[in-house]
């Protein structure tokens, strides 16, 4: 039975999918050497969120009475069985692409990533004195032999060795206070790296009571959910914190193991953790390939992507008054192509501009170290207004934002923490001044996050504006959030779960009607991922009432395109490239007078009925268009778009025309 149909594909089959792509850009050889080895990284620190997170979700459905079950999920041991099979596939594509790609060619630059077998005496020597003076010191070699095999704990996400003893389980602990990689002496201008994992299995070798031993990789991902039992009594915050210490003993999710581990010892493992075969994963000899992220480059080539320097933003780079120069013109930003610095401008300008009485933000990923959030931190200490959301509950990201939160509260600012039941995934701030003596109020909302460091690597968009009904709109939005106000009740702006879907609804009907009129009628959406059954199937009514469809989606999309009679006319499109798209863009021809929106909100069900999201309309028709021929940029990407078929084989889109790398394109377009 598949897990997928001619109306909708499986979300999390969808995401192995995407995850698909990313393991596409190791084998691209556009990329540079280096950056293929990062897309390793990427696609393995991807695969153990999965487990962590949506396995895990799975699986507490199973425990779920069976009518509420069939509501949530069809058949959930063939959704975790076909999800097996799917990354069993990739983790073998993987090695693959691992040994007969990235080896070789790390050859040709005469790097050579070498085991303990392949070590010369010399490189004996010297791993034999790196194991005696320092990783051995930091390994508790006398308790990691154990006898009743029941009560060891294996850390979630780090990397062991493990052997037999005997009948004793000896597991070790691959340190994580040393570098993932040892770098030997280059000789004759040939540089040679190995694992410390080798290290370890050479110095363990040498001294194990066993002749002829061999260690074999492990690896846990647990249970990433915190599972707060009542977030509606109490206070949430706490809850939140007393919480993160137990996710890290949560229950497995995976177990990854190197596929060349004997049977016995397979058992053992199975019954030390109480897990079953379903939760084994057959890998290679080393795990956490994440920390690849970090692979050492000894020579003096660059084999990493040249650098793109974000471009000053034309006009707010050049404003001595930026607060003038949104009330002269709504302003466009689009990281990483242009520069984050405007954003940090206006938090430290308004907490320094006398006038500037109020200051209310969002904030769902804060940066670690952060000039934005210091100045925040400011505003409020010279005594202005200062009221701040965070959401405590963005998954892995709860103790820095707790961080930042008491020290906004130690300057002086209110602080609001999470809602029970519903995340704030907006991106909006919000700034008040007197002018004259009249209140005037400025708006800031983005498709991205509050964070300097994400700014870099994610393709994301924002409306700076004094927009008298948007402004007006987004106070409406922070009042719901201090509890002020029940409901938001908005003119402009589209306002997860209140009127998001609602909204989107009477605009895609719009184009329905438009095309049973015989009026040009058209649909362009980008986002990040499709999921919801209703905008799908709102989406097909669309495609057989003749309306023109293109969408460009990053990750999970479960609408299946090219199907008669339900979305022959929708085009599908994803784009994987050395950014991470992350931007919203909603698109409706609306018979020649296009309604345009971007902001924070997917197309998925979370987003639309369960997430505080906001959408604002795109008004000023200059920005309207530069919108509009970024996304034609995309649509015109034949290097690294992607077609989303049926199967989602991952296709690149090639054809006869001149080359367009959006991410390029879009680089060029705003340099010129």
């Amino acid at each position: 039975m598949k897990l997928y149909n001619s109306k909708y594909y499986h979300r999390d089959l969808s995401w192995l999918r995407f995850n698909h792509r990313v393991l596409q850009e190791v084998s691209d050889k556009r990329n540079p050497l280096y950056e293929r080895i990062k897309f390793l990284a990427i696609f393995s620190s991807n695969l153990d969120e999965f487990f962590r997170v949506r396995v895990s979700d799975i699986r507490q459905i199973k425990n779920i009475e069976k009518p509420l079950r069939k509501k949530l999920i069809t058949k959930p041991n063939k959704v975790l069985k076909e999800i097996k099979k799917q990354v069993h596939i990739q983790q073998e594509e993987f090695g693959k692409i691992f040994k007969e790609e990235i080896i070789p060619d790390l050859k040709k630059e005469n790097i050579f990533l070498i085991d303990y077998h392949e070590f010369s005496e010399e490189q004996q020597r010297i791993a034999n004195t790196y194991f005696e003076t320092v990783l051995k010191e930091l390994l508790n070699l006398d308790s990691s032999f154990h006898t009743n095999p029941d009560s060891i704990f294996v850390e979630n996400e780090a990397s062991y060795l493990t052997t037999l003893s005997g009948e004793t389980l000896q597991l070790v602990k691959i340190p994580d206070s040393e570098p993932r990689f040892f770098s030997f002496p280059s000789e004759n201008g040939k540089h040679y790296i190995t694992f410390i994992d080798d290290i370890l299995k050479y110095g363990l070798g040498k001294i194990h009571p066993d002749d002829n031993v061999r260690y074999y990789a492990l690896k846990i991902s647990r249970d990433a959910e915190l599972y707060i039992e009542d977030e509606f009594s109490g206070d949430l915050m706490k809850k939140i914190k007393d919480a993160l210490p137990k996710r890290d003993k949560g229950q497995p999710t995976r177990v990854l193991i190197d596929k060349r581990m004997p049977e016995h010892l397979q058992e053992i493992i199975k019954d030390a953790l109480d897990i079953f075969n379903a939760d084994l994963v057959l890998g290679g000899r080393h795990h956490n390939f994440k920390d690849f992220f970090s692979f050492p480059n000894p020579t003096d080539t660059d084999l990493s992507f040249k650098e793109l320097k974000p471009i000053p933003h034309p006009v707010l780079s050049k404003t001595n008054n930026i607060f003038e120069t949104i009330d002269h013109n709504d302003q466009l930003l689009h990281y990483p192509y242009q520069q984050f610095q405007p954003v940090i401008d206006l938090v430290e300008t308004a907490a320094e501009d006398p006038n500037v009485t109020t200051i209310k933000m969002t904030l769902y990923r804060l940066a670690d170290e952060s000039r934005l959030n210091t100045a925040i931190a400011k505003a409020a200490k010279n005594g202005k207004e200062v009221i701040v959301f965070i959401e405590v509950k963005a998954r892995f990201d709860e103790d820095n934002n707790m961080k930042w939160g008491s020290i906004f509260k130690e300057n002086g600012a209110t602080v609001i923490y999470s809602y029970p039941d519903i995340k704030v995934h907006s991106k909006i701030l919000y700034i008040e001044r007197n002018v004259d003596g009249k209140k005037k109020r400025y708006a800031y909302i983005s498709t991205g996050n509050f964070n300097e460091k994400t700014a870099k690597l994610y393709t994301d968009y924002a409306l700076l504006t004094s927009h008298k009904k948007i402004t007006k709109d987004l106070n409406k939005v922070f009042m719901v959030l201090q509890g002020v106000t029940i409901m938001p009740k908005t003119k402009r702006l589209l306002v997860s779960p209140y009127t998001t879907r609602a909204s989107l609804e009477k605009l895609v009907n719009k184009e329905i009607e438009n095309a049973e009129n015989g009026e040009d009628a058209s649909i362009i959406l980008k986002m990040n991922s499709l999921q919801d059954k209703s905008m799908i199937k709102l989406l097909y009514r669309a495609n057989n009432a003749g309306v023109k469809i293109q969408l460009i989606v990053r990750g999970i999309c479960s609408l299946v395109p090219g199907i008669k009679n339900q979305s022959e006319h929708i085009e599908v499109i994803s784009i994987l490239d050395r950014f991470l798209e992350h931007g919203r863009v909603y698109i409706f021809g609306n018979n020649g007078e296009e309604k345009m929106y971007i902001g924070s909100a997917d197309w998925m069900t979370r987003n639309l009925s369960h997430r505080i999201e906001v959408l604002t309309p795109i008004l000023d028709k200059d920005i309207h268009k530069t919108l509009k021929d970024l996304i034609d940029i995309q649509l015109s990407d034949n290097v690294k778009a992607r077609i989303i078929d049926a199967d989602q084989k991952n296709t690149y889109l090639k054809n006869s025309k001149k080359e367009v790398r959006a991410q390029y394109a879009t680089y060029a377009y705003f340099k010129q």
